[in-house]
Order: C-alpha cells, then structure tokens, then sequence
C-alpha cells in the first residue's frame, strides 16, 4: 500500500500526517521537538504510521463484523495495551541507562545509597505503570519524557525521604539519562507490542475470547501488510535541518496554507498560532498563497508565551484557557512580551484582581497582536481558518471570534479538532501531488 508523508517539525512539536493513494488521511502522530532533529521526525512518522495501522484495523475488523458493536472498546483497550507495552519497554530503557549514570557519577561515598534508591523508585514506578493505562486513567501528557518524569520525581521524592538519600543525585541521574532514551527509536518493537497488546486485550475483555479467529485474522493481516514510504515531505520551523533533500522540503507558510485548504475549501484567510510564531495566510480558491506575514522574531503572544504564563501560576497549559472563560471582568493587558510577562502578572494579582479576569486579559492581548498581522496581511476574508495549536484554547477562540465580529462582521471561523496537523497535512498533500498528480499528467502526455 503505497502512503505520502508530511512532517512538520515545529518549535515544540513535530508533527506527520500518513495520506494514501485516495489521499485519504489514515495516520497522524506527534512528538514533542528535540535537539535531535532526524530523531523527532522518524518518531512522530513512526507515531502517524502506528496510527495509521489503528486506522486499518478499524476498517478491516468493522467489515468483518466480528465485534458485533464492541468495536470501538476493543479497539480503545488494544490502543491503550500497545501503549502500555511501548511504555514498559522505554521504562527499562530508562532504568539501565540511568544506572549507567550512576557508574560515571561524581557522588562520592553516597553511590550505594543512591543506587538503593534508584533501584526503589523504578521498582515503584513499575508497579504504578499499568494504572497509567486503564480507562479513564489521566496522564499528565502522552509523551514518554512527561509521564515518565511525572512519576519519577514525585516517587523518588518519596523515596529519597524514606531512606535518607539526596534527592538531587535522583533528579541529576534523570536530567542526564532521559535525553538519551527519548532519542532512540522502538520502530522495529512495534509489531511485536501490537501482537503482545492483542494478547493482553482479548484477557482484558474475555467476552472476545469466542470470536479470537476472526479478530486475530483481519488483524494480522493488516500487520503483513506493507506501508510503503511513497515520499515524504517535510516543513516546518526546523525544516532546513530536516534530514531531506531540497526538492523534499516546502515552507511552512505554503503548508498551512494548502493545508488548511485541503481540510476547508473554501477557506480564504488562515491564522496559524503555533508555539513560537504566529502566521497570516491569504490562500486563493486553489489553496495556493497570495500573501502573507509573521513574527518571526519573538514568541510573543504565541504558545510559548502561554507556556510561561501557565509556569508562573503553577498550572497546567491546558488550564488556562478553561480558567479565562470563568471571567467576569475585561482587563486590559498592556504586554504580550513573555520577557515583562510575570512582572505584570504579579502586579494585577497584587493589585487584587482575580487569575480568571488576568488569564481572559492575557488571552485577549494575544488575540489583538494576531489581529495586526493579520491586517497587514490583508485583512480577514470569508472563510476565515484558525490553526496551530492556541486554536485549541477555548478562551483564544473565544476572543478571536469576539474581535472578528467587531471588525469585520459576521464571517465564516473554521477551527479543526485537529488543527494542529495542519502544516503536516499541506506536505503530505505537497507529497501525494509530487508522485500521483505528476504520474497522472505524464500518462496524459503519453496518451496525447
């Protein structure tokens, strides 16, 4: 089966999109960037291909019928049991190369006891893993370095305590060996974490045990088959380290643009707010861009701004945007400067008034400065896409839509669950075009 690839390697997440011959989208996935920039890239395409497998698996086994309406269950609890075992791997991976650290560590006479306690906090860490993975369960993110982190310095605390241990040596032991494992690669375990997942989902719900043969055979067939990597093409803020070669690589502004047409055709104007620039888009009824502008000189008002702001108040960054709908108050922020952020912040809570009425303050100064860009693209035109990924946050949303009707009307807003995909779907289209379009005009030559 021959498939396109798009990869979008941004500030802080790399993104591929997995298109096929239809240019249909089977398969998205997503890593968070690294100073490995080939790393990032086969990570998030191995993501999008695994995701693509599960689009496959969906298709097969629905025809099949074999589930008899448990299909979505299955196929949540199979999901959940691969991660599961991709997790388990990179968690002994971690182990031992942390005690690798530890032979080379400068901790002097407190090396056995260091090493009683790393061997305690991952013996902890191993036990509470599983619970990660359960319905319902809530991890603070789904990548490897978040979930591991998370768990390894709040038990390690524990445990430092417990047995009187520095708990510095853990973190220093962490911050030295992470790294190394995020940047290795399992894509030769995949098919063998589906296989051990499918054995650990039929236990888990045994009702399926009675239809196993007809489960097991769509499904393993989709395992032998083959997605071959027709062409790839990457963008993105990072593109030009990128591990292609020119004729595979396309600006992000182009990117966004296509893709932003391709999910919205009859879209005109497209703001990408991502984490570290913010771009206007004019696209003509092609999707091919007209004009466009960005600030590409500081991440002010973008994701990282927001990122800053959720550190200062000790939140999550998803929070912030639920936390701003809660307000009652318009303030008006003077900065969006990530570098006089916290000093106004503290100042407006000192000032006494509420974190909802600041984050809504904060949110709309963000939406304002998108707005200049935009205007010196050349307005906003109907239908108007937002994407990256503050197209997420309710609150930007909120103020988007606010400040658009009182400039230029009542207009078209699209916003896609999965907008953040967007420049990784205007290259796997620049991709899919590169082989099947040009494919298709050579035979039309030839025929001619």
């Amino acid at each position: 089966m021959r498939t396109f690839i798009g990869i979008d390697l941004g500030s802080t997440t790399t993104k591929a999109i997995v298109v096929d011959e239809n240019q249909q989208v089977i398969g998205r996935g997503i890593t968070n960037s690294r100073s490995n920039y080939d790393t990032a890239a086969t990570v998030a395409k191995t993501e999008a291909m695994v995701n693509g497998r599960f689009h496959l698996f969906r298709q097969a086994l629905g025809e099949s019928g074999a589930l008899n309406g448990s299909l979505d269950s299955f196929l949540g609890q199979l999901e959940r049991d691969f991660r599961a075992e991709q997790y388990m791997e990179q968690l002994v991976d971690l182990e031992e190369t942390c005690h690798r650290s530890l032979e080379t560590a400068n901790f002097g006479d407190d090396v056995p006891a260091v090493k009683e306690a790393l061997e305690e906090t991952f013996k902890r860490i191993t036990v509470e893993a599983p619970s990660l993975f359960l319905p319902g369960a809530k991890r603070k993110s789904d990548f490897f370095r978040d979930i591991a982190g998370s768990q390894y310095l709040a038990i390690g605390e524990t445990v430092a305590k417990e047995q009187n241990t520095r708990y510095d040596f853990l973190l220093n032991l962490f911050d030295r060996s992470i790294i190394e494992v995020e940047n290795r690669v399992y894509t030769d375990s995949v098919r063998r974490h589906l296989l051990a997942a499918l054995e650990r989902s039929f236990k888990a719900m045994p009702e399926t045990e009675a239809h196993r043969g007809k489960i097991e055979q769509p499904v393993k067939r989709i395992l032998d088959t083959e997605l071959e990597e027709t062409y790839t093409v990457g963008t993105g803020y990072g593109r030009a380290r990128l591990p292609f070669s020119k004729e595979h690589i396309r600006s992000e502004i182009l990117c966004h643009g296509l893709g932003a047409h391709v999910m919205y055709p009859r879209t005109a104007t497209v703001l990408d707010i991502g984490g570290q620039d913010t771009k206007a888009i004019q696209v003509d009824p092609a999707g091919i861009v007209e004009s466009f502008q960005m600030n590409d000189r500081c991440a002010a008002g973008c994701g990282r701004y927001l990122g800053y702001i959720a550190d200062e108040m000790n939140m999550g960054l998803h929070e912030l945007g639920p936390m701003a709908m809660q307000s009652t108050k318009q303030i008006r922020i003077n900065s969006t400067c990530t570098v006089f952020a916290g000093a106004e912040l503290r100042d407006r809570l000192a000032l006494g008034d509420k974190r909802e009425d600041i984050m809504a303050g904060l949110h709309r100064a963000i939406i304002l400065r998108a707005m200049s860009i935009l205007a010196r693209s050349g307005g906003i035109r109907d239908e108007f896409t937002f994407t990256g990924g503050v197209a997420n946050n309710v609150a930007a949303v909120k103020a988007l839509e606010e400040l658009v009707e009182e400039n230029y009307g009542k207009l078209t807003l699209n916003i896609d669950p999965d907008s953040i995909y967007t420049g990784a779907l205007g290259a796997a289209t620049f991709a899919y075009r590169a082989v099947v379009e040009e494919g298709k005009e050579a035979e039309h030559r030839v025929k001619a």
